[in-house]
């Protein structure tokens, strides 16, 4: 393996899709909103969400890119604590670059940074584009968002307090992946928040988390020997699979409400389709008893939670 294909499989592209998820969909609902208010701006086909088309394109593209830089951030910083605490030493699923010793600690570590750089930069040209110079306070507020979710893309398992160690880390994935993800996208565009939209973004957060927390289902054994308390090692096994079925449940239940408040056509309920992997998720689940079978779910869930996205924006868009 070359040093580019180590950092390429540290950079782990199959999290990539998931992380976007939210973009897709803040960016199609933010569409909707526009398609069905015309009357708010110059004519949909000059205007889209007060930028012209060129602009929107261009905002889109930077949210785009700067979602995977931070979820790259992400697992190389996942990568590297992990690592450096000998939490991957035993791993079951994917394997890790600094636990197999393919990437030194302090070539992760240079690429974290390296990353983090990255991230900020495509965070203020996004920032930029969108709210220009007349919209000074909004700056400073994704700025801000810019800066913590760098943070906590590195805490997650760096660090002495490292909050992915505690338990905390499926409250991270379900703020930033969820809510931030889908209602920044949103506001973006917008400049306004239109709380329903609440409903998605949740349904997005929880299947993240519930993501996340089939991870740690799957390590719980290794987690418990190298002290790694996830919720589902605090759980039990048997409690952090109730605890998954309420979260791709009460995912799907608000994802339902949403659909049918914002009912236009029958093509409104598209996102119904992704109902189904999700259904057949929860059935398989159900009959795993050994942690490594685990593993092949992640990605079917991951897959079917953009999905859900892809169409419930779709949907919301005809």
């Amino acid at each position: 393996m070359t040093k580019t294909q180590a950092y390429i499989k540290a950079a782990r592209l199959r999290t990539l899709p998931l992380s976007v998820s939210g973009i897709i969909l803040g960016s199609c609902l933010a569409g909707f909103k526009v398609y069905n208010h015309p009357d708010k701006f110059d004519g949909v086909i000059e205007c889209f969400g007060c930028f012209h088309f060129e602009r929107n394109y261009i905002i889109f593209i930077l949210a785009f890119l700067t979602t995977v830089a931070f979820q790259v951030l992400s697992n190389f910083a996942n990568d590297y604590g992990d690592g450096i605490k000998g939490t991957d030493d035993n791993r079951v699923g994917e394997q890790r670059m600094v636990g197999s010793g393919i990437i030194t600690s302090a070539d992760m570590k240079r690429a974290v940074i390296s990353t983090s750089i990255i991230s900020l930069v495509l965070a203020i040209a996004l920032i930029y584009v969108s709210f220009g110079a007349d919209n000074f306070l909004y700056s400073v507020l994704f700025f801000a968002i810019g800066i913590v979710s760098i943070a906590a893309a590195i805490k997650y398992t760096v660090g002495n307090n490292a909050y992915g160690y505690s338990g905390f880390g499926d409250v991270f994935v379900f703020i930033f992946f969820g809510l931030v993800s889908v209602l920044g996208t949103y506001f973006l565009y917008l400049k306004h928040i239109d709380w329903l939209i609440l409903l998605p973004a949740i349904s997005i957060g929880l299947l993240s988390t519930a993501v996340l927390n089939l991870n740690n289902m799957r390590d719980i054994e290794t987690d418990a020997a190298t002290n790694k308390n996830t919720l589902a090692l605090k759980f039990g096994a048997k409690k952090a699979k109730l605890y998954h079925y309420i979260l791709v449940c009460v995912a799907l239940i608000s994802a339902l409400i949403f659909i049918i408040i914002t009912f236009k056509s029958w093509l409104s309920l598209l996102g119904l389709v992704a109902f189904i992997p999700l259904t057949l998720h929860l059935k398989r689940i159900s009959t795993i008893s050994i942690p490594k079978d685990f593993d092949p779910e992640l990605k079917k869930l991951a897959l079917s939670t953009v999905l859900l996205a892809i169409l419930i924006g779709i949907g919301s868009l005809i």
